[in-house]
């Protein structure tokens, strides 16, 4: 059997695989992993998904990393849910909550309302517990030495924000945004709007561009994938 190298290894070409993110992996782990099996140093992914969310991740490998940015400038959707009540360091549950409030005034006018402010372009400042980089520094190492950061409201697109569920204290919702759009956030921002506080509780993407999560592999099914492509060139080669 021939070894896979550069002349004969179509990963090294270059291919875009659709892996489905599994909860508590990061974004990287994902990418480390699918390296180790394609047998190529070039990979990466376009768009992180933080360790708590789930879904779509567009993994790059060989030329194709040159189209990352690219696939990152495509529209996004998500699902997911807003539990309001309280508030976290990081919007989400990577920390524990606080500032507890009464929510129970919250009515489905009232979310409808507050889901209007935040449709269609608007400005938004991201977490500080993020990879942004200020100063040269990722913002989110500023944040974790209990420095005070601050960073300004960038431009983003809410193409929709729809509720899907409404069961105090969790409402879920599904989202279309333009890239760069936070959806921590955007759950933070919410809670604010009602007057209790709120914080991202699930995510999942489900969509970016053209690509959907229902044509994506989870990492077995990835794993069985580039171990049939490689045999296959193998065999050939």
């Amino acid at each position: 059997m021939q070894q896979n190298n550069t002349d004969n290894n179509p990963f090294a070409e270059g291919r875009a695989l659709l892996i489905d993110k599994p909860l508590h992996w990061t974004s990287f782990d994902v990418v480390r992993k699918i390296r180790g099996m394609v047998k190529t140093k070039k990979v990466g992914h376009a768009g992180t998904l933080d360790p708590l969310a789930t879904g779509l991740l567009i993994v790059c490998t060989g030329k194709y990393t040159k189209r990352i940015n690219e696939y990152m400038a495509q529209e996004k959707e998500y699902t997911g849910a807003v539990t309001l009540g309280a508030t976290t360091p990081t919007f989400d549950l990577e920390s524990d909550p606080e500032n507890f409030k009464d929510y129970s005034g919250v009515t489905p006018a009232a979310l409808e309302q507050a889901v209007k402010k935040f449709t269609g372009p608007i400005q938004q400042v991201p977490p500080i517990h993020s990879a942004i980089k200020k100063d040269g520094k990722r913002v989110y190492e500023l944040a974790r030495k209990g420095r005070e950061v601050k960073l300004d409201p960038r431009p983003v697109v809410i193409h929709e924000l729809e509720v899907t569920g409404f069961s105090l204290p969790v409402v879920s919702f599904r989202v279309v945004c333009s890239t760069g759009t936070y959806i921590r956030s955007l759950a933070n921002d919410l809670g604010e709007a009602l007057g209790c506080g709120g914080y991202l509780s699930s995510l999942c993407r489900t969509r970016i561009g053209g690509f959907r999560l229902e044509q994506a592999m989870n990492m077995e099914e990835a794993g069985r994938y580039i171990r049939g492509i490689l045999g296959v060139e193998s065999q050939n080669g």
